[in-house]
């Protein structure tokens, strides 16, 4: 928060010892110009920036990137317009920070609008600055974190910023699977300013001060006759639980910029490079001994699979994401053994852990990320099957389902799966099984992997004799016991390994190490068509 008079005290020892005269004015004019972008709207707009319980645009830059390592570009930037007496208003900077710095000692791009001037708004040089540290992010392969504060497109402009936002959002398109693109969207963000953001890997909203939406709650009442409010209508809830636009939300700006700087630690800078390892004190052979009562003996009952996942991660560090969406299945970054991972894991405390249409589309676009960025991926599986129902068939379930399937499909990053319990149909092959050249596929010994559940497969096979009870629950007991359990799938070689509970992170850390060095490519092709 003390940033401004920090930078004041900065430039108080930049100019000491430099005597004033008029053969170095530009001298006197440099540090005039330096103070005015530093004061951005001025104290006033500062002042309510902070009332809001908001951070302005280069303290949240202060707290994002390491100490003293942020460079700037274009402070002295400033817009074009002389029309509608903007020719009498000029801000160095033009509402945008721009320029790169330093997470934990990595290279990362940074952008953050700034919201005492003119709004955050987006003029034809705004949408150029931003544009120029996403050509160079690219160019040396780094990621890009943008944060987001802004009423929008600058009216004053017209055409020329809509423009703008275009070449913003053809940028980001490029960028797309080459370096890793974070937005963080700390204010506003209303019509066509969403879709850059739509576009990059993760969003992070603020509680009640960030909102997104393409047409606002007037507009909608006007069109729809709608009332609903801004937080209703594009409201980080909003976003993290129904809309699934957003990955994560936090209370403050300050919880929300550590957060990003924990999410980059699980990313590698590029499309090129690996994820950095990192020193742990967690032993690689490390017995969980609790994972051998995790899985009820009911095979109804449910259990927490987030339980197995923080047991056996390092250090029981899972950075969960869209926790609040799709909550039948868990996405989210984790370390074995210093390296870092994705994680993919059904739930069977929510819907009995079904692969529906959120879940599905929720995971496929993990997966990709995964695999764009050579992480790799660990799958545990209890899945009974893909919901029923008219609602997720006349929602596109096929579809839908398939997104997940082309995912693991198309991925060569190294995958690693572990059948803890059910594994039914159609939803046994999605899960990364062997078949969608899964690397590695262990089974806990209390697998089941079958076409179906045994009691609906007893009732289709033995229909006519559906009216003798015990009979039925003869057969069904016989069903279980010869194909309710792993060890047919391991004869034909579908499981790898049928392993202990309490060996698991040990299995995945060797079984990581040995596909380090996998090299596996796709055919070759301009680009795939995901059913999308």
């Amino acid at each position: 928060m003390n940033y401004l008079n920090n930078r004041a005290t900065l430039l108080t020892g930049l100019f000491q010892g430099i005597k004033m005269s008029e053969e170095n004015e530009n001298l006197d004019n440099l540090k005039v110009r330096i103070n005015s972008a530093l004061k951005g709207g001025g104290d006033q707009r500062i002042d309510k920036q902070h009332e809001k319980g908001k951070l302005t645009a280069r303290e949240r830059l202060v707290v994002l990137l390491d100490e003293g390592s942020f460079e700037e570009f274009d402070m002295f930037v400033e817009h074009r317009e002389t029309e509608f007496g903007m020719d009498k208003s000029k801000i160095p900077g033009d509402g945008v920070v721009t320029g790169y710095g330093k997470i934990n000692g990595r290279l990362v791009f940074v952008f953050s609008q700034d919201f005492t001037v003119f709004g955050g708004s987006l003029s034809e040089t705004h949408a150029e600055k931003i544009c120029k540290v996403m050509d160079q992010a690219m160019s040396v392969g780094a990621p890009l974190i943008g944060i987001n504060d802004s009423g929008g497109a600058r009216i004053q402009e017209g055409v020329a910023s809509l423009g703008g936002y275009a070449n913003v959002f053809q940028k980001t398109v490029l960028a797309s699977g080459v370096v890793p693109q974070i937005s963080l969207i700390m204010g506003p963000c209303a019509g066509g300013a969403v879709y850059a953001p739509a576009m990059t890997d993760f969003i992070f909203m603020v509680n009640k001060t960030s909102h997104m939406f393409v047409t606002g709650p007037d507009v909608v009442k006007t069109v729809t006759h709608e009332e609903v409010s801004h937080e209703e209508l594009g409201g980080a809830k909003t976003h993290t639980s129904k809309s699934s636009v957003a990955d994560l939300a936090f209370d403050d700006d300050i919880q929300t910029l550590i957060q990003a700087r924990r999410l980059m630690d699980f990313l590698p800078q590029n499309n090129k490079e690996f994820v950095e390892y990192r020193d742990t004190e967690d032993k690689e052979d490390r017995i969980e001994q609790s994972l051998e009562n995790l899985v009820p003996h009911d095979s109804t009952k449910p259990y927490d699979i987030l339980e197995l996942i923080n047991k056996v991660v390092d250090e029981s560090d899972f950075f969960e994401l869209q926790k609040d969406f799709a909550k039948n299945i868990v996405i989210g970054f984790g370390r074995f053994g210093g390296f870092s991972v994705g994680i993919v894991a059904n739930q069977p405390m929510v819907l009995a852990g079904c692969l529906d249409i959120d879940a599905s589309k929720k995971a496929a676009r993990f997966v990709r990320f995964c695999d764009c960025f050579n992480i790799p991926i660990i799958t545990f599986v209890d899945v009974p099957g893909f919901m029923p129902g008219t609602d997720q068939e006349y929602g596109g379930i096929i579809k839908h389902g398939a997104k997940l399937l082309f995912a693991y499909g198309e991925a060569t990053v190294p995958k690693i799966t572990c059948i803890v319990r059910k594994a039914y149909g159609g939803a046994y092959d999605v899960m990364a099984s062997k078949h969608l050249r899964g690397d590695i596929n262990y089974a806990w010994p209390s697998a089941e992997i079958a076409v179906m559940g045994p009691k609906g497969a007893v009732e289709i096979i033995f229909r006519n004799e559906a009216k003798d009870i015990k009979k039925i629950a003869d057969l069904t007991e016989d069903y279980r016991k010869k194909f309710a359990n792993p060890f047919i799938a391991a004869s034909r070689g579908f499981i790898d390994d049928i392993i202990l509970p309490r060996d698991t992170r040990k299995k995945i850390i060797g079984a990581i190490n040995m596909l380090k060095d996998k090299k596996l490519n796709n055919p070759w092709k301009k680009h795939d068509n995901i059913p999308l």
